[in-house]
């Protein structure tokens, strides 16, 4: 009977907190990517690397509701669109509550090298562009060290 009931309750935890892949870690290899932004244009990992500094945004909605919002908000950089949810799965961005999946808004500034710099699990939106911005200049500096990942 506790047997049964700790199985169950284990399971019923597992279907509240959810499961997910991990999160790629500072100094892990950025999972790849090639995906289509709002305008149709395949886009790859290996170009945002190209740039030195490229912002990319990855969402789960289809090409037409990124092009919309795009237009809408007056977007300088594009959005690619995962409608299979892999690349979100490959950055532990999406939980799975069986029925449910919803992806969480994580963002991974990535080295010139390829590699996970930081990664910014939660972000207060008031002051998320000017630490990603204050990282990247420190990673292009060439200054060791990052704050740690949240």
């Amino acid at each position: 009977m506790i047997r049964k009931l700790a199985v169950s309750l284990m399971a019923l935890i597992s279907l509240v907190t959810g499961a997910r892949a991990e999160v790629p870690v500072v100094g892990a290899v950025a999972p790849e990517f090639s995906l289509p932004d709002q305008h149709g244009v395949m886009r790859r990992l290996a170009e945002s690397r190209k740039a030195q500094a490229s912002v990319v945004g990855v969402s789960v909605d289809d090409t037409a509701s990124h092009k919309a919002f795009a237009e809408k908000y007056h977007l300088p950089f594009p959005l690619l669109t995962d409608s299979n949810a892999e690349v979100a799965k490959r950055y532990g961005a999406l939980p799975d509550w069986l029925v449910v999946k919803l992806a969480k808004r994580y963002t991974f500034l990535i080295d010139p090298a390829g590699r996970i710099a930081k990664a910014y699990l939660s972000a207060d939106a008031s002051r998320h562009s000017a630490e990603i911005i204050k990282d990247l200049k420190t990673l292009q500096g060439g200054k060791q060290g990052l704050p740690a990942s949240r």
